[in-house]
């Protein structure tokens, strides 16, 4: 199968509500406006598609100098374990190679923390640094 990656923030909003509701992210699509919104308001996204099905998307915030938050990393559930998520993942790092700071902030799971540390990441548990989130429900 052949996927084509591409730099975008200007992205359908049913295309978004769609891979957003694939991968269960329900806070996202409760306001699809914002999640548009948000897309277009970022530092940088990478989206990955299958002829015209958007199935990937890394979506970066910061100010791209000192540091980037890496928001979100999707990719759509019948397309996992295809090297699609690494290569967004990938393609992100090489771009902010000299950012000193790179930060995400996840949901704890094996199949997660293994592909993070697999990209290079530490968790905050089990290094120097500590991490603090205020979430809104």
């Amino acid at each position: 199968m052949k996927f084509t990656y591409k730099e975008m923030k200007k992205l359908d909003k049913q295309c978004l509500e769609e891979l957003y509701t694939d991968v269960d992210w329900s806070a996202y699509t409760k306001d699809t406006d914002m999640l548009q919104q948000s897309v277009e308001n970022s530092l940088y996204v990478l989206t990955a598609w299958h002829d015209d099905e958007l199935i990937g998307l890394i979506r970066v915030v910061g100010d791209g100098l000192s540091i980037i938050f890496i928001q979100d990393l999707l990719v759509k559930n019948a397309y996992h374990n295809q090297k699609i998520g690494s290569e967004l993942m990938q393609s992100v790092l090489k771009k902010y190679a000299d950012v000193r700071q790179k930060v995400l902030l996840t949901e704890e799971a094996p199949n997660t923390r293994y592909f993070y540390e697999k990209n290079g990441f530490k968790s905050c548990d089990q290094g120097v640094a500590v991490a603090f989130a205020q979430l809104k429900a």
